[in-house]
């Protein structure tokens, strides 16, 4: 069995798994962050007495659910205590491996862009592995530092860290590997919030009750404090994570920019629902995030070239000799690069080549993001009789 097609069977199953036990891990957090907004103090005075700080009524596929929380800790700790971490974890290793696979076991052809830092795989791979790690020490150092004298300033300092990041990255490695690693980092960062204080806390609280102690509650609002940083995460890394079907977003030569606006933005719009779970109504948060986003949008929108009238355009042969000799590789019923035609494009024939003609011209010519890596060598040259092609109405 060819290793090419192995390889995107093995990234198909491990993105589709990716992908659920990270619908898990975000709805778990969108729900709780929900709840925790949205209690309301008791008024019934047994609950009072047992120490419930907050409830809440709902209704859910025909049943009446009555959550509650406790300002405290229980007087007795349950036998069957759920903790919510296997989400976060699965999320991690799924998107490690998935990286893996799709980055760093082919490095040379999705992690470097000879325009760009002419890397070797082991140079782009130990900065995409850097990248990780370092995210997390910075991250959790500046929160340990500031966020118990001012949030702003934390939450000022850490997006001025993604941004140096970004803006580092997509000066080192391709536009979408520079992109998902940023996307990773961050991740990275909202697991490490599980794993190294939001779990550890819980066990700690739940240790001090099996001894016959009152928990810290120190160690609930710290815990508390990393999961409220992890709802404010989400909508970037999802961004970041689809960004590399947006090559108009990483290509750009401001790319590191378009990222870091496109997740404030994002940020911004989080904050509204945030806020509106504790029924305070602020339409200038999304209203500012979706401004941001609709403007990078119409900052990167491809822009056509002129004709040039004073030179006859290359025929539909001279473009599909070209399609052929740097696209086929990848776009043909016969690919020797790639497994199968990406995206079920074809370009080894001249009447393929017209019916795709458009996005030849945007992925070639506009975005230069193909050939993919540049593996084929497509001149300057090339790209510009395409492009002269294109704009004389691809006959």
């Amino acid at each position: 069995m060819d290793i090419s097609y192995v390889i995107d069977a093995i990234s198909m199953l491990l993105r589709w798994l990716h992908v659920i036990v990270g619908i898990a891990w975000i709805g778990a957090s969108f729900y709780f962050v929900w709840l925790d907004n949205s209690l309301k103090p008791p008024t019934d005075p047994k609950l009072i007495e047992d120490g419930v700080g907050g409830e809440l009524w709902a209704m859910h596929g025909g049943g009446f659910y009555n959550p509650q929380k406790y300002a405290g800790a229980p007087k007795h700790l349950p036998d069957d205590l759920h903790l919510f971490y296997w989400p976060s974890f699965s999320t991690w290793i799924t998107g490690f491996l998935l990286i893996s696979v799709l980055y760093y076991f082919q490095a040379s052809t999705y992690m470097i862009d000879p325009s760009v830092m002419p890397l070797s795989p082991t140079n782009a791979i130990g900065t995409g592995i850097t990248t990780l790690i370092v995210g997390w020490i910075v991250y959790d150092t500046l929160a340990k530092l500031l966020i118990e004298r001012s949030q702003l300033v934390f939450a000022i300092a850490y997006v001025t860290w993604v941004a140096l990041v970004a803006y580092v990255l997509c000066h080192l490695l391709a536009g979408r590997a520079a992109f998902i690693h940023v996307g990773a980092m961050i991740g990275t960062t909202m697991s490490g919030n599980v794993f190294f204080i939001i779990l550890p806390n819980q066990r700690k609280q739940i240790a001090a009750m099996k001894r016959g102690d009152v928990p810290d509650t120190a160690l609930g609002k710290k815990a508390k404090q990393r999961s409220y940083h992890n709802n404010y995460l989400t909508l970037p890394v999802i961004f970041a994570m689809i960004s590399n079907h947006y090559a108009s977003t990483y290509t750009h030569p401001y790319a590191w920019l378009v990222l870091v606006l496109i997740m404030l933005g994002s940020v911004l719009i989080r904050h509204f629902f945030n806020l509106r779970h504790f029924g305070i109504v602020r339409w200038e948060f999304p209203i500012a995030g979706m401004a941001i986003i609709l403007a990078v949008l119409m900052w990167i929108a491809p822009r056509h070239a002129e004709a040039d009238a004073a030179h006859a355009a290359p025929t539909l042969q001279e473009v599909a000799s070209i399609t052929q000799a740097r696209c086929a590789a990848c776009h043909s019923d016969h690919t020797t690069i790639l497994p199968v035609a990406q995206a079920g494009v074809k370009l080894d024939t001249p009447e393929r080549v017209k019916q795709y003609a458009q996005r030849v011209y945007e992925r070639s010519v506009q975005l230069k993001n193909m050939p993919l890596g540049n593996m084929t060598q497509m001149t300057d040259e090339e790209r510009a009789k395409i492009g002269a092609w294109y704009l004389a109405g691809a006959k």
